[in-house]
């Protein structure tokens, strides 16, 4: 029995994202190669001896509910077998996230001389897009006229809507006009495709390190500090929920020093910036 191979066959046909299909794969594969035996030999007793291994190792809640998630799919998706496995183990509570201030937002864009760099930055920070779906934009899922646009697969596979800034329409259009990107084509493009994840960290690495900003700031912090100011500015809990695409609002609570706008026609917290 090939369980890797039906983990990504059930996880495909199930809509699993990529990332979650291969962290299922690598999970079951490390619970076998420690418990040898087969698939319809394992008992409720063996996970649990082997996730209470784990917690003696020091892994931490969330590392030991995804391994507990993982054979739960396999046994109750792939094979269709309920071990009836209710155990749930604590997450180790995460800390604040690092967030830049709005001045800081505003040296580290204007730090940017590049156009299409300074452009990606805006976004990131205007959209509170993550780097994957930064890359991964196309003219075809932004209105840019009603100043909205949709994030296609994203993380979990998920679509979702984000707002366009009213201060980055005209910009982006222009953008999009002159290096004649067809509505299916990736705006920000690279070598072969879209531009990588990789030369975006480069490139906001290197506009922290010229706005002095002392803070280690990444391409995430930009998201961070969309969803704080956000709340500053007076937007719902719910509404930030939805503008991140957090499944859970447990998640976007970790924003709650913020505020909260409506979805379509809120403004971005970049409109309100002194950016060149």
């Amino acid at each position: 029995m090939d369980v890797s191979e039906l983990i990504r066959k059930e996880g495909l046909r199930r809509g699993l994202s990529y990332k979650t299909i291969k962290t299922y794969r690598q999970c079951v594969r490390k619970f076998f190669n420690w418990r040898r035996k087969g698939p319809h030999e394992i008992k409720k007793a063996d996970i649990k001896s082997y996730l209470d291994l784990m917690i003696e190792k020091g892994a931490c809640g969330s590392t030991i509910n995804v391994n507990l998630n993982a054979l739960k799919f396999f046994y109750g998706s792939v094979l269709n077998r309920r071990l009836m496995i209710n155990i749930r183990y604590s997450k180790t509570p995460k800390a604040l996230p690092m967030v830049l201030t709005k001045e800081e937002v505003a040296m580290l864009i204007n730090s940017i001389s590049n156009p299409k760099h300074k452009l990606m930055a805006k976004l990131m920070y205007s959209a509170g897009l993550r780097v994957s779906e930064l890359v991964n934009l196309k003219p075809e899922n932004i209105d840019i006229k009603n100043g909205y646009g949709w994030v296609r697969h994203g993380k979990g596979n998920k679509d979702r809507m984000f707002i366009l800034a009213e201060s980055l329409k005209e910009e982006l259009a222009s953008f999009i006009s002159k290096e004649r990107v067809s509505p299916d084509s990736y705006i920000f493009r690279g070598f072969n495709g879209h531009l990588t994840t990789a030369s975006v960290r480069s490139i906001i690495k290197n506009a922290v390190k010229n706005a002095k900003i002392s803070k280690h700031a990444h391409p995430h912090t930009l998201r961070h500090s969309f969803s704080t100011h956000l709340i500053e500015n007076g937007s719902s809990v719910s509404e930030v929920q939805s503008l991140l695409g957090h499944s859970s609002v447990e998640t976007t609570m970790i924003y709650l020093h913020i505020a909260s706008p409506k979805m379509v026609g809120t403004k971005s917290p970049i409109d309100s910036l002194l950016i060149n």
